[in-house]
């Protein structure tokens, strides 16, 4: 029978506490739990793949997207920064499928800002662990909050969860809208409406 390790090398790019031998074990035991045969010329490698696969999808597990919001910029500036349609995708933790959508962040300065792509980076890594996406919404909003000291900050996300459009109720198309409000989006309407309006602009 053969066995489907990682060489050495493969396996140190990712990070350590990822044990990948233990994983494509686990694969080979649902190919066969499920009446494959893991051994057949098409599956060979299928463990190896999905092994490298879930260390890619679940790499935020370990690390601190927080680096990401130290450096900031003093600037004179207390209106609203707003990055729209921050393309991600991460996993239902209930059954371990993806859900793929778009994350809308927006904060009001309190004399500091950061550099847009970091908005981005923090989405990027705080999707790639297996989680809700409530969770997750509120994942973003309290270290936005947290590293800025923002005088608010508003998150809105939107996704398609796989869970609901390849299995159980199968409805394709159904997307899922979280939010999550800190601070001045939270105390005061007319800045939430307005964080709404540029979200929802076209």
């Amino acid at each position: 029978m053969r066995k489907n390790t990682l060489v050495s090398e493969e396996a140190n790019q990712f990070h350590p506490s990822v044990d990948l031998p233990r994983i494509e074990k686990a694969v080979r035991e649902i190919l066969a739990a499920v009446g494959e045969n893991p051994d057949r010329e098409g599956l060979l490698e299928t463990p190896k793949r999905v092994a490298k696969m879930y260390a890619e999808l679940f790499s935020g597990l370990h690390l601190d997207p927080s680096r990401h919001l130290k450096k900031v910029f003093l600037e004179n500036y207390d209106e609203m920064v707003l990055v729209k349609d921050i393309s991600f995708n991460s996993m239902c933790e209930h059954h371990l499928l993806p859900f793929i959508g778009k994350a809308h962040i927006g904060y009001l300065p309190r004399g500091k800002v950061v550099g847009l792509s970091k908005m981005a980076r923090i989405v990027e890594e705080i999707s790639k662990k297996p989680q809700v996406q409530e969770r997750m919404t509120h994942a973003i909003a309290d270290l936005m909050n947290k590293e800025l000291d923002a005088k608010g900050v508003i998150v809105v996300l939107e996704a398609e969860h796989s869970c609901m459009t390849i299995r159980g109720v199968k409805k394709p198309g159904a997307v899922t809208i979280t939010s999550a409000v800190r601070g001045l989006f939270k105390s005061n309407e007319s800045s939430r409406a307005e964080a709404m309006a540029l979200i929802n602009q076209k």
